[in-house]
């Protein structure tokens, strides 16, 4: 029971800080590339004296990475005299959020998952009434988080329900597999 609660709260702790500092650079490096692609402050103003079309404008922007509908229809805003401005890409940034926001709350999410498994050990069960407890919770915790991206998507809750459970429990099996595989587990 010891050796399963430290081993879970440590691959908690471990995997939750993986997590907040993976969404930190993400967060981080994407607000960089905003500031990056965001047009100078003048370039609203030199559209006027550029010598190009929509179609030749919208090749710029596909080349920068835009689809060709995004492209397209981008050039013919920028060419019909409405440009992207500071405050555009300022509600880019807003879209993103910040950095240390998305390392936070991926923290706290991971470890909220993270937790459940080591339940039962935390109340002082062991052995297999204690897997099994922890398989309980982790299947409840998974149909209801499917349930939820079904509701909150416009798809079948009950779908999203057992396609989670079955990713859930199907990478635990995995995990378990290469513990067993390394001699990390026992049968």
């Amino acid at each position: 029971r010891h050796f399963v609660l430290l081993s879970g709260i440590a691959g908690l702790l471990a995997g939750a800080l993986s997590m907040g500092a993976g969404e930190y650079v993400s967060v981080r490096s994407q607000r960089e590339l905003l500031d990056a692609s965001a047009p100078h402050p003048e370039a609203g103003r030199a559209v006027a004296d550029l010598d190009v079309d929509a179609n030749e404008l919208a090749l710029v922007y596909r080349a920068r990475g835009m689809d060709e509908a995004a492209a397209q229809e981008h050039a013919a805003e920028v060419l019909g005299g409405r440009t992207v401005t500071a405050a555009t890409a300022a509600d880019e940034h807003e879209a993103v959020g910040s950095g240390t926001s998305a390392a936070v709350s991926s923290f706290c999410f991971f470890a909220s998952g993270a937790i459940i498994p080591v339940l039962p050990y935390l109340f002082g069960l062991e052995g297999w009434p204690a897997i099994v407890l922890a398989a309980v919770l982790v299947g409840i915790a998974l149909l209801g988080t499917g349930a939820v991206v079904g509701v909150l998507s416009g798809a079948s809750p009950l779908k999203r329900a057992l396609r989670q459970l079955a990713i859930g429990f199907g990478a635990a099996v995995v995990t378990y597999g290469l513990g067993l595989l390394f001699g990390t587990g026992s049968a």
